[in-house]
């Protein structure tokens, strides 16, 4: 009942030294669908599995283009993602306009949790309730971010978000010195894998996941669904006690694409 007299502004702390805005926007990113990223030493990728609200629905989108050279992920406020990407697609453009050249990820990821920490100072705002898995490749190499609503960001080798999301988490802990030297479609196993533990109870198919590939040479692009199927394909063949599947095939290296 007094947690409602704490809860109306970011201005305002509990006696507890919270600020409940801020807890609420991390606990929308916790209940949204999952989202995975991993990187190699050539390679970032996001994974997502898309949610329908209802039978009638089509699947929302989770995965966005920034820039030729930079995608993201999200869980949580979709509405609140959009913005984001929005935001960050100016920046792309307006540093390719000024310095011809592709904005650096770190430094796009600061102006971004600027920004979030703005949406947490003032009594008229509210904390962006969505957390984005940036994935992108510069000349320092592949970069894996994770962003968060109270403007903290880091940086991994693999991680995972949303709902469900620790399988996943425990997935990738133990198997992540193998990602470095992965090539691109070892990397997108291992997101399948990763999702295909926090939600082994849905089946997993080209409607409900979308994957996104960046890698040196290779522009930022989504699986489309006949190569969605090829690796569902290949994920399912690898289960222990799987059937071959009539018609799979393996996928052609995405490094040659």
């Amino acid at each position: 009942m007094w947690r409602n007299l704490y809860d109306q502004s970011c201005a305002t702390w509990s006696p507890q030294g919270r600020v409940f805005q801020i807890d609420y926007a991390m606990e929308a990113v916790k209940q949204g669908s999952i989202s995975i990223g991993l990187k190699s030493n050539t390679h970032a990728i996001v994974v997502g599995l898309k949610r329908s609200p209802h039978e009638m629905a089509g699947y929302q989108e989770k995965i966005f283009k920034l820039d030729d050279h930079v995608g993201i992920s999200m869980s949580g406020l979709i509405v609140d993602g959009r913005l984001i990407v929005k935001m960050l697609r100016n920046e792309c453009l307006t540093y390719k306009t000024l310095y011809n050249s592709l904005h650096p990820i770190g430094r796009l990821v600061t102006k971004l949790a600027s920004k979030s920490h703005k949406k947490t100072m003032g009594e008229q705002k509210r904390p962006f309730g969505v957390g984005l898995l940036i994935a992108g490749y510069d000349d320092l190499g592949a970069h894996l971010y994770q962003t968060c609503p109270n403007a903290e960001c880091f940086e991994y080798y693999a991680f995972a978000i949303g709902a469900k999301s620790q399988p996943a988490k425990t997935y990738l802990e133990k198997n992540y010195k193998t990602f470095p030297n992965s090539n691109v479609n070892e990397l997108i196993l291992h997101g399948l894998k990763a999702l295909k533990a926090s939600e082994g109870e849905i089946e997993l198919t080209f409607n409900n996941v979308s994957i996104g590939i960046v890698g040196k040479e290779a522009p930022f692009k989504q699986l489309s669904e006949a190569e969605l199927k090829v690796f569902l394909q290949q994920l399912q063949q690898q289960e222990p006690g799987a059937e071959p599947m009539e018609g799979a095939s393996h996928p052609q290296s995405q490094e040659t694409q």
